[in-house]
């Protein structure tokens, strides 16, 4: 890597195959990913996409994480984790855990997260199951707030939306209110808006490298039918649930028919998928963004807040709060 290249450490990870490294007076250990020593605190630092960005800042957020490295005055044990998703991550084994300033001070570089790993984290490399919520998180919209702006009422219903969010409203009364303000709609605009699905960024190579480890992958979406099949579509996912939208006469009726998946559904999601495909406890993980999904993440073994309103984040085992999914497969460990 070019520009790690001017940073001593990096330089020494990435070209340099010596076990030690002394650099003013620390001294830095390396380690493989599956032999990281025992007893030690264990951090990684995700660095946004490189081919993103500008060779200075590459430069610049290195040069910042070495600067952190050598204050830490610690025994360190250094690795570069390797995944199919692309990002560059460097593991930090510290023989002492991190203090909150410390942390602030790697989650305060631009485009940069440090995450701490548990020794009950998943792993990669055995099958394992993902059930993710849909809407701004497998997706980077809310399919009622786009659908209630195709058919002139985006306003009225992106408010209850928010409350909904926020937790501040019982889900099925808000879904319910919601869908009632598409009464009379033309029906096309569901194929319209399928059509443009803007996928979160990393939601396919992230969904890529899980399969590729016998992961099963599932969306369970308090949203609708037509967007979480063809996210099953496009990505061969492995089951997909949401809600059914009544359409008539080529319009909608402003109503939804069948089980409504809700909060309880969705945690319920995590552990039938689990039973049927025979998924080990500490492999089931759940992602969501908002109130909804805490019932889910909080049944899962390991529970992710992406990008997520605060009552999630609150009840998550780890937060994504800067980069994008591509991240996801470095939250676990491998053998």
């Amino acid at each position: 890597m070019e520009s790690s290249s001017q940073s001593t450490v990096f330089a020494w990870l990435n070209i340099e195959s010596s076990t030690s490294f002394i650099a003013e007076k620390q001294r830095f250990s390396r380690h493989n990913e599956a032999d990281y020593p025992l007893n030690f605190f264990r951090y990684r630092i995700l660095f946004a996409d490189l081919q993103q960005t500008t060779d200075s800042l590459q430069q610049a957020e290195f040069s910042e994480v070495e600067k952190w490295l050598l204050s830490l005055h610690l025994d360190l044990s250094l690795a570069i984790i390797k995944r199919a998703t692309g990002l560059y991550c460097l593991e930090v084994c510290s023989e002492q855990a991190l203090s909150n300033q410390q942390v602030m001070q790697v989650n305060g570089i631009s485009s940069l997260e440090l995450f701490e790993l548990s020794a009950n984290t998943p792993f990669l490399n055995q099958p394992g199951l993902l059930v993710m919520d849909m809407d701004s998180t497998a997706i980077e919209i809310e399919c009622i707030d786009e659908l209630a702006e195709m058919a002139g009422v985006g306003a009225a219903v992106s408010e209850v939306t928010e409350l909904a969010m926020q937790g501040e409203l019982d889900f099925e009364q808000s879904l319910r209110a919601r869908v009632a303000k598409l009464e009379g709609a033309d029906a096309q605009i569901i194929q319209t808006l399928c059509d443009k699905l803007p996928l979160m960024p990393g939601l396919e190579p992230m969904i890529a490298e899980l399969k590729s480890h016998g992961w099963r992958t599932v969306v369970a979406s308090g949203g609708f039918t037509p967007f979480v099949n063809h996210l099953k579509q496009l990505l061969d996912l492995d089951a997909a649930f949401a809600n059914k939208l009544d359409i008539d006469a080529g319009r909608l009726l402003g109503s939804v028919s069948g089980q409504v998946v809700d909060a309880q559904f969705k945690a319920d999601t995590v552990l039938n998928c689990a039973e049927q495909w025979q998924i080990p406890q500490g492999q089931r993980v759940a992602i969501g963004d908002g109130a909804n999904d805490i019932p889910m993440i909080e049944v899962a073994d390991f529970g992710i807040a992406y990008h997520a309103k605060p009552k999630l984040a609150q009840a998550a085992d780890v937060q994504i709060s800067k980069l994008d999914l591509k991240t996801l497969p470095y939250l676990f460990q491998q053998k």
